[in-house]
């Protein structure tokens, strides 16, 4: 019996120990700068890997905010869609279980359809063209938009201009016809492939190699970094540059989690997603250019669209235009305008 408590108070000592021991390791893993827990530990879902340019933006978006808050507000970036696709991160930053996202204007224009106006197919001349518009007043407005769905708007992130890749060269709109091709989780954006006579598949982005490498799909759309982000040049080897869209991203917060904060913080929040924009801007604009070549290197078959090509994609959008925006051609053409 003595010795049956003897080992009985040695295993207790010992759980007390650990529990110690393991509670100070988590403080000191957890602590700030000036020895403190943090106020507020929030988590940001990021579906691109850890070396994208939107996951490095987000990981300075929170060492900004980390350092400007005095370590009071600690975001952890989750990547690589550990949280989730990107619609499932919408609708957990509807009722607070993530934070903050870096997501896709297609995916949130499911929410508020208006947002698809920012996406029409050729709606911009050029990425300067897009950044005049976003970055003034038309892109503050469509910023504050996201409240009507739970979600506050911080800042615009770059994506590039969207292209087709497929198994087969496609050098002119007839070889688009009755090809099964991969897009989003968008309406609109299955509503332009139909336009040009093939047939759109909505497959998550990171089951895309897996459904061409099957033969699910022939073809699938995206930018540069994302092509070669996850090596979809190993199944898809011929990249057409026709520059159908450009569809910027948002880096956004649960509003649930924004009314907890005070006006000091919110505007900290705010301050520091602006600056993220910037830099991550310079690292689409670097990363976009060595994707290309990596793809290039790899084999690729880059094909470029000529503009009266071009202009024959262009007109088959005519149908998209109506549906998504054909109350609001003022706004269109103010935009063309920019």
């Amino acid at each position: 019996m003595k010795k049956r408590l003897g080992y009985g108070l040695i295993f207790l000592s010992a759980l007390i120990i650990v529990i110690i021991v393991g509670g100070r390791l988590f403080f000191w893993a957890n602590k700030d700068v000036y020895g403190n827990m943090p106020e507020y530990v929030l988590l940001y879902a990021e579906n691109q890997t850890d070396d994208y340019p939107t996951t490095m933006g987000a990981r300075k978006f929170a060492d900004l905010v980390y350092v400007r808050s005095g370590g009071r507000i600690k975001i952890e970036v989750k990547c690589d869609a550990e949280l989730g696709s990107e619609m499932q991160v919408i609708e957990q930053l509807k009722f607070g279980g993530v934070s903050f996202a870096r997501v896709s204007l297609s995916q949130l224009a499911e929410f508020e359809p208006e947002m698809n106006i920012l996406q029409l197919p050729y709606l911009y001349k050029d990425s300067e063209h897009m950044w005049r518009v976003l970055d003034g007043e038309i892109g503050d407005d469509f910023l504050k938009k996201t409240s009507d769905i739970g979600i506050v708007g911080l800042s615009w992130y770059d994506a590039g201009a969207r292209n087709f890749y497929s198994t087969l060269p496609i050098r002119k709109l007839e070889d688009l016809e009755g090809l099964n091709i991969r897009v989003q989780e968008s309406d609109m954006m299955a509503d332009m492939v139909s336009a040009l006579l093939a047939n759109p598949v909505k497959i998550v982005y990171s089951d895309v190699y897996s459904a061409i490498e099957q033969g699910i799909v022939d073809c699938a759309e995206n930018n540069w970094p994302s092509y070669d982000a996850m090596k979809h040049y190993d199944v898809a080897r011929f990249y057409t540059v026709d520059e159908h869209t450009r569809v910027p991203e948002l880096q956004i917060c649960s509003k649930v989690i924004w009314d907890k904060l005070d006006e000091k913080d919110q505007q900290i929040i705010l301050d520091c997603a602006k600056e993220s924009s910037l830099y991550e801007r310079k690292l689409w604009q670097e990363s976009e250019k060595s994707s290309r070549e990596n793809a290039e290197k790899n084999g690729v078959t880059v094909i470029e669209l000529s503009e009266s090509e071009k202009a024959r994609f262009r007109n088959a959008m005519s149908t998209v235009y109506e549906k998504y925006c054909g109350n609001q051609m003022e706004l269109i053409n103010e935009i063309s305008e920019y």
